[in-house]
């Protein structure tokens, strides 16, 4: 269980669900891909593909110790997890992409923990502190877009692989959410002044 503020001025379900990786089971995608090979007449191994089935993506694995600390919102956590992933599988790409992708990538997730942060050390005293923190919640949303569209090319281009693309695609919806949240959470308690 997660403990997600010491308050309970946001209202965020305490258990995230766990996405599973595959929708079929090894069997089920073993006899599709046997299906397909035979199919265009292709040799099969039962024994690689089921190799290649059980091995997990190790990138998320070095993710899942960055654990949530109490003091941070959960929003930069999952953002800074979100920027963990990014930069480990980034590394990996092609070099060919680098200049392209795999800074832009880099920069942008770097760019969401920073306003985030900013964000978070503005006090919500007066009206100009309130849309200040506003703006900042807001760059880290569109930081979070141009992320997510530049991943989608990167993907398309072979920056990086489709299970990499589909991963960050989670923490990104997962990170926009939590800054909706807390943008309304800061509107409900503002108001409420």
């Amino acid at each position: 269980m997660l403990q997600i503020s010491r308050s309970s001025n946001l209202k965020i379900p305490k258990k995230i669900k766990i996405v599973e990786k595959h929708a079929n089971s090894i069997n089920d995608t073993i006899a599709i891909k046997k299906g397909i090979s035979m199919a265009e007449n292709k040799k099969f191994n039962d024994d690689k593909i089921k190799e290649k089935i059980l091995v997990e993506d190790e990138d998320i694995k070095l993710i899942e110790k960055i654990s949530y600390n109490s003091n941070d919102l959960v929003v930069i956590t999952t953002a800074k997890k979100l920027c963990a992933y990014v930069i480990t599988i980034t590394e990996k790409s092609p070099k060919r992409f680098r200049g392209v992708f795999v800074s832009r990538m880099q920069n942008y997730s770097l760019d969401t923990i920073e306003y985030l942060l900013e964000a978070n050390f503005i006090r919500m005293d007066t009206s100009g502190n309130k849309e200040k923190r506003e703006y900042y919640q807001k760059e880290a949303i569109i930081k979070l877009k141009l992320l997510g569209y530049i991943a989608m090319v990167a993907e398309s281009c072979g920056c990086i692989l489709k299970k990499q693309y589909k991963q960050i695609s989670i923490q990104l919806s997962e990170t926009i959410n939590l800054i909706v949240a807390w943008k309304k959470s800061d509107d409900k308690r503002y108001n409420n002044k």
